[in-house]
């Protein structure tokens, strides 16, 4: 059997194929069990976080695994297999290992370094062995990922080398400013009392926001993070839970607003939203225009039937060929732009020349063909940088995947709004200390060790089965030299058997020895099959061995 993981993280998929994939906790159990009941494999067990979707298991055949858990993970994230296979990767056998163990460590987070990863593969491995769908392989894999991560916090800076998503969110909603100094005496809506909400409102009141208020949809929890806020000596704050039918009213009066919560639709609408902006300010916040000049110098639009836009809408000096004027779009509707745009080639306009609209058509056809295939162009969720851009008035950090708040609040004047498709981009360019390096050489070097504890258990059970095969020899001759012997006496027989002993001990002792020793070595898994046909061995004794060190590990498994 071997490790195998398929799965999709920020760094492959875009945010809203990571929304729509995010899997809640019913649809990790029913993927967990369909997984072990699947043909290629006997253990699984999903992670997944606000970046990442990844179901691990051991299986007996690489390629229908990889065929099996992409089937899987496509029918339970209720993206088709086809949209979602270009965004998935597959790492196995000491690649897989290698991945879990840099997941640990913070090296493959969105934000460098950050520590809540090793709680969420904790509760990944519980939820496993509550669902008996971890046996020794993940449960050994993920324990020691967990090792080697608390190792790389411990021996290492690594914690420097980048921050929590909420310290990063903060930093962002600051526009890079001093953190303390923007928190100050502000007042915070947290909505959601889980470990993100948790540490997003502690965060907040070791800033200095002045209160805290916590909405959850169940109450009793949001009561407990409020209650441990205001009994912290460190903090300084007020804090009190309210029910979420609360959460308009207290909108109104935050000026912070973090929101992390499970739900599978928005939390706060554009609207909402709009609407608390406009009781605070007692105007109507004006919702910046959805497309963008492009190109300044073209002439403002006219309408013409034979294209899909809503040239109404568009904004002086718009231009129909933009990048903004095609997102959103789905596949017919661009095909129907793009042959708009190539009738332009004949008939040039708005001061485009044959040449120009000949590329515009044939780019806008590629975009037809990519939507054709992923569904449409993803909306771009905020406008391009505009001039006189008012001060905000409310601050909104979502750390939910999927979003909690409306991406259409990027475009309202007042607010500022960070999500996890931004601070994927602030955190792109975060530069990798030497801390990094010697987190990477912690990995490496775990994965060699692992790998090698792995290959030498597997050759285990085979010797077990030789020196069990070989007492049972010694123990029939000695039985036998019994019966043609009958006038020795016991200390005749003992120091008989004694000897007989000895010398089957010291001839196995040192080739049982070096197989161990050569079984750990890359590519040594071939030994213990090499041993099992020189000697012989009964398969179903060395599989009945195995089997009850799985049962020993299990049971002596600490909590």
């Amino acid at each position: 059997m071997s490790l195998l993981v398929v799965g999709l993280s920020h760094r492959s998929a875009p945010v809203s194929v990571l929304e729509r994939a995010a899997l809640n906790a019913d649809a990790q159990t029913k993927l967990l069990h369909d997984t072990v009941a699947a043909e290629p494999a006997t253990e699984a067990a999903v992670l997944a976080t606000c970046n990442r979707i990844e179901l691990y298991a051991d299986v007996d055949k690489f390629h229908a695994g990889v065929a099996e858990l992409s089937t899987l993970l496509a029918q339970h994230s209720g993206v088709g297999l086809e949209e979602l296979t270009p965004y998935l990767y597959v790492h196995y056998e000491d690649r897989a290992v290698h991945h879990l163990f840099s997941v640990a460590c913070g090296l493959d987070s969105m934000v460098v370094g950050e520590g809540q990863i090793l709680g969420q593969i904790k509760d990944s491995l519980a939820r496993a062995q509550d669902l008996h769908t971890a046996g020794k392989l993940l449960n050994d894999l993920f324990q020691q990922a967990l090792r080697v991560g608390k190792r790389a916090h411990s021996e290492t800076g690594i914690d420097r080398a980048g921050q929590s998503l909420v310290t990063l969110g903060l930093e962002q909603l600051a526009a890079g400013g001093d953190v303390q100094r923007w928190a100050a005496g502000r007042r915070a809506l947290v909505i959601g009392a889980g470990s993100m909400s948790s540490l997003a409102a502690a965060t907040l009141a070791r800033a200095g926001v002045a209160e805290i208020v916590v909405a959850n949809r169940t109450f009793d929890r949001a009561e407990r993070l409020a209650e441990i806020l205001q009994e912290t000596d460190d903090n300084a704050v007020t804090a009190r839970a309210v029910r979420m039918n609360a959460v308009p009213d207290e909108l109104t009066r935050a000026d912070v607003v973090v929101s992390c919560t499970g739900a599978t639709g928005l939390v706060l609408t554009a609207e909402s939203v709009a609407q608390a902006v406009e009781g605070r300010t007692g105007q109507p916040p004006v919702a910046e225009p959805r497309f963008t000049a492009v190109k300044p110098e073209a002439p403002q639009p006219t309408a013409d039937e034979n294209c899909p836009l809503d040239l109404a809408a568009a904004q002086p000096g718009f231009s129909v060929m933009g990048e903004a004027a095609v997102a959103g779009m789905d596949a017919a509707t661009l095909e129907q732009h793009a042959t708009w745009a190539a009738g332009g080639s004949t008939r040039p306009a708005g001061g485009r020349t044959t040449e120009s609209a000949e590329v515009d058509a044939e780019l806008i056809t590629a975009l037809a063909a990519t939507a054709a295939t992923v569904g449409r162009i993803p909306e771009r969720r905020r406008p391009e940088p505009v001039a006189e851009r008012p001060a905000p008035v409310v601050f909104l950090l979502d750390l939910a995947m999927p979003r909690d708040i409306d991406a259409a609040v990027h475009r309202l004047a007042g607010v500022r709004l960070v999500d996890i498709e931004s601070l994927a981009e602030a955190s792109a360019d975060a530069p990798m200390a030497a801390d990094v390096d010697q987190v990477r050489r912690i990995v490496s070097d775990e994965v060699a060790a692992f790998g090698a504890a792995m290959r030498a258990a597997h050759i285990t059970p085979t010797v077990v089965a030789l020196r069990t095969m070989a007492a049972d020899v010694v123990a029939a001759e000695i039985a036998r030299l019994h019966g043609r012997l009958p006038d020795l006496d016991d200390r005749q027989r003992g120091e008989i058997r004694q000897a007989v002993h000895r010398v089957v001990d010291k001839l196995l002792h040192a080739p049982t020895v070096r197989v161990k020793q050569l079984a750990a070595e890359p590519g040594g898994t071939g030994y213990a099959d090499a041993l099992r046909t020189l000697f012989d061995l009964d398969p179903e004794t060395v599989a009945s061995v195995s089997r009850a060190e799985d049962s020993t590990e299990t049971k002596d498994r600490p909590a």
